[in-house]
């Protein structure tokens, strides 16, 4: 069944909502303090994000975003004869860096294609571990897409191009890299010191922060030292009490080994992360239409791409245990989001603008699976229950046990988009 087929149905009950307010007050840099922050109301109710990875590591364009450190840190064999068959004796990853030109980055057209998509929120690959700022760094010395490569402050030209949609922009930054030699002497030394995190990750987050005014950010990177060495909760703290967007920044939850679901505005837990109940945290599902990378890969096979129906199904059954969706792409190295990659977006903007009403502002209801049927998932809006069904029955009935209707209980039904 195609996904803009999909049915919904609208039931009452006397199910209330209730709303977090962003006020507060000031948090100290510890984890009891910074916990207890009431999560911006705007990143619930957003619901559906793009997620975007760009950066030097669309050069090479193969295998995944990780290229550099498969070829030079772990020395796989298939990375280093694809480097060989490919480009020059001698090649460094450097020379990647001007290869990646973003001549075809077009930020309102991929706003707009955000926009048609669905997406409340889109968060931008400012750095990933390959240490690459895609906005002209003060601390990334030559390594930036300012200085080299497109040219072009990418993450203040598509920030600006979001947010004339009224999509709130968020970035995703790491806080470490591969082979920067501070992290690795800072590592060397048990993370005992910290040249990398005054020197490099904290002066990067002030700037991203003063500059862009983020409304989330999306930390990752975290996972080799603990949150001390990061100094997370300090910088943290600044965040929420003095920074630009003191009231409105959304944060996850990767600020250190020991933070992961445990920590943080809102927990990813892990990439592709899927609980099987209802969390009692705000939570996101990352996922991205090419199922084996993040980054643009030129050989991707096309049954590796999700379909349409797997994409609605993973934002149904997020959105039904109170997550939220975020989708991710990877552009190539021009700039050119891919066609197969449009097609996804764009199917799924068309099945929310039919089923949005179930999806945005909703609330998780009492139940959030139908016990009858694999298929049926509930979500909520005040006295609205909404029941969304992915696969219609084949003998026409479907049977819903969870409602209990009385003599005030309205029935809607969504007529089917074909």
């Amino acid at each position: 069944m195609a996904a803009e087929g999909l049915w919904l149905l609208l039931l009452l009950s006397c199910r209330g909502s209730s709303t977090r307010s962003a006020a507060g007050p000031r948090y100290s840099p510890d984890w009891s303090s910074l916990d207890a922050r009431p999560l911006p109301g705007w990143f619930d109710a957003a619901k559906v994000g793009i997620f975007v990875h760009w950066g030097v590591f669309s050069v090479p364009a193969w295998g995944s975003e990780w290229f550099w450190w498969h070829w030079k840190g772990e020395l796989q064999p298939d990375y280093q004869r694809f480097v060989r068959l490919h480009f020059p004796p001698g090649t460094s990853y450097a020379d990647f860096a001007p290869r990646f030109s973003a001549v075809d980055f077009e930020p309102e057209k991929w706003a707009q294609l955000f926009q048609d998509a669905g997406a409340r929120y889109v968060v931008f690959t400012s750095k990933h571990h390959e240490g690459f700022t895609n906005w002209g760094s003060k601390v990334s010395w030559n390594w930036n897409s300012v200085d080299t490569g497109p040219h072009r402050d990418l993450v203040g030209e598509l920030g600006e191009a979001v947010r004339k949609r009224n999509i709130s922009f968020g970035l995703y930054h790491s806080l470490f890299e591969w082979f920067h030699p501070l992290y690795l002497l800072d590592k060397n030394n048990s993370f005992k010191s910290q040249f990398f995190v005054s020197e490099k990750t904290l002066p990067e987050l002030s700037e991203l922060v003063l500059r862009y005014k983020p409304d989330l950010i999306w930390s990752d990177g975290d996972w080799e030292a603990p949150d001390t060495y990061w100094n997370s909760t300090s910088f943290l703290a600044w965040l929420y009490n003095d920074s630009p967007v003191k009231d409105t920044v959304v944060v996850n939850d990767r600020w250190g080994i020991n933070c992961s679901c445990r920590h943080g505005g809102y927990y990813n837990c892990q990439d592709k992360f899927e609980p099987g109940s209802l969390p009692d945290h705000k939570w996101e599902m990352c996922s991205s239409v090419d199922k084996r990378s993040w980054g643009y890969r030129s050989n991707m096979q096309i049954f590796e791409v999700m379909n349409e129906f797997t994409i609605i199904q993973q934002l149904v059954r997020t959105i039904s245990y109170g997550g939220n969706y975020l989708l991710n792409v990877g552009p190539t190295k021009e700039g050119q989001i891919a066609p197969i990659f449009q097609e996804r977006l764009l199917a799924l903007g068309t099945w929310l603008k039919v089923n949005g009403e179930a999806i945005y502002e909703s609330r998780p209801w009492r139940t959030q699976k139908e016990n009858r049927s694999e298929e049926t998932w509930y979500t909520s809006k005040g006295p609205a229950v909404y029941a969304i069904f992915l696969v219609w029955p084949k003998d026409n009935v479907l049977t819903l046990s969870s409602p209990v209707v009385s003599a005030r209980t309205q029935l809607a039904k969504k007529p089917r988009r074909r």
